[in-house]
């Protein structure tokens, strides 16, 4: 096996040098857990330790710098307690949070990004790039994104691109669900295609290949977040995490999540059976049962399905979990609903709609229309978007 070297370990290799060629400079670092090298040693630790610059300040995006906090949950500022760092959060109680304030760059030369993402439209870890990179226009400080595995690797696009009104922290751009960009060329797109203008740099990876998945690069998988212990779970999160525009547990409170789905009122070999009829490629479905510990019915005994895939460069998981939330709404119209509690900040969208990306789709659902027919309605889109992305990727 061939490892790869990430964007953070090629820039130490190279000397780190800075855009401005600043002697000394004064860095803050966006990072989280997963932000390590191929020997799992952690950004903040080598930062910290070069003399070349002066890591100044530490901001961390939800779920925290080191992965503690659950979704949703507003996370406090900090003190880094291996190097006495203030942590500024920027994921707090409002969405006012999700930007770094003006007093919190002033003393800054430049902006380091290193972030593990995991390739779907809804993880908010890009979006927390972006409103960095906004910050960073006004302040006039370059940006300097250190690129990491897109771990689904980034050849299949798929699923609906957000239409613009439909713009929330789970989807803040015209992006499909399954993107197949990895972080550095979004940011590039971010900066050129929707207008944000700072002065970026990105430093590639060594080694990587669109058709990788993340197993291939040899790197150690860290989770990102609390419920993405594994790159298995990467693999199905772009249709799992539509479940939690439901009332359905999304197997959060599991030791699988996103990979298990389903309620107390699922019947499981029902549904298993139903969507092994259904001909969806590369995966199979498991009749399972399961408690979850927390989140949605903790502690209840929940029927449903074990998601199992078997073939990563057929499987398709939007085109999965559409069939799969299909399915599960025919089985008992009555219980299953859609989630109406407070999602990412929103109020008053349903999440189900913030996460397809456009207001049209849940109906589509409701009428038991069948993801073949439904996905005609962005085949254009898709096809755009494919295109336009074009000049943003660094890497064959």
């Amino acid at each position: 096996m061939t490892k790869i070297r990430s964007g953070l370990e090629q820039w130490l290799e190279s000397g780190t040098p800075v855009p401005r060629g600043d002697k000394g400079c004064r860095v803050g670092l966006l990072a989280h857990t997963a932000s390590i090298d191929g020997q799992a040693r952690h950004a903040v630790e080598l930062l910290h330790a070069l003399d070349s610059i002066r890591l100044t300040r530490i901001f961390a995006p939800e779920h925290g710098l080191w992965g503690h906090e659950q979704d949703m949950e507003g996370v406090e500022h900090g003190t880094d307690p291996l190097t006495g760092l203030p942590v500024v959060s920027l994921y707090g109680r409002d969405r006012s949070s999700l930007a770094p304030r003006t007093e919190e760059l002033e003393d800054l030369d430049l902006l380091v990004c290193d972030l593990q993402d995991v390739g779907s439209r809804y993880y908010t870890f890009i979006y927390t790039l972006s409103y960095l990179m906004e910050a960073a226009r006004e302040a006039d400080l370059p940006v300097l994104v250190l690129d990491r595995p897109n771990p689904i690797g980034g050849v299949a696009v798929e699923g609906p691109v957000l239409q613009s009104e439909w713009s929330s922290f789970v989807g803040r751009y015209s992006l499909p669900v399954r993107h197949g960009m990895t972080v550095g060329e979004l940011a590039g797109m971010f900066n050129d295609e929707f207008g944000i203008g700072c002065d970026l740099r990105v430093v590639p990876m060594h080694g990587w290949a669109r058709s990788m998945g993340f197993e291939a690069t040899g790197l150690p998988w860290v989770p990102p977040s609390p419920n993405m212990p594994s790159p298995t779970t990467a693999q199905v999160y772009p249709g799992g995490c539509l479940v939690e525009g439901t009332n359905l547990s999304e197997g959060r409170g599991t030791t699988t999540p996103f990979e298990l789905v389903g309620a107390p009122w699922i019947d499981g070999h029902a549904l298993a059976s139903s969507l092994s009829r259904a001909s969806l490629d590369g995966v199979r479905f498991r009749a399972a049962s399961f408690r979850p510990m927390f989140q949605k019915h903790a502690s209840l005994g929940c029927g449903g399905v074990q998601v199992l895939v078997d073939d990563r460069a057929a499987y398709r998981p939007f085109a999965c979990f559409w069939e799969l939330l299909r399915a599960a709404r025919k089985q008992d119209r009555e219980r299953f609903a859609w989630r109406t509690e407070e999602y990412e900040f929103e109020t008053e969208r349903l999440a189900i709609d913030l996460l397809m990306g456009r207001g049209d789709l849940r109906g589509l659902l409701e009428q038991d229309v069948s993801y073949s027919e439904a996905e005609a309605l962005w085949r254009d889109d898709l096809a755009t978007f494919t295109e336009s992305r074009r000049r943003f990727l660094l890497y064959r």
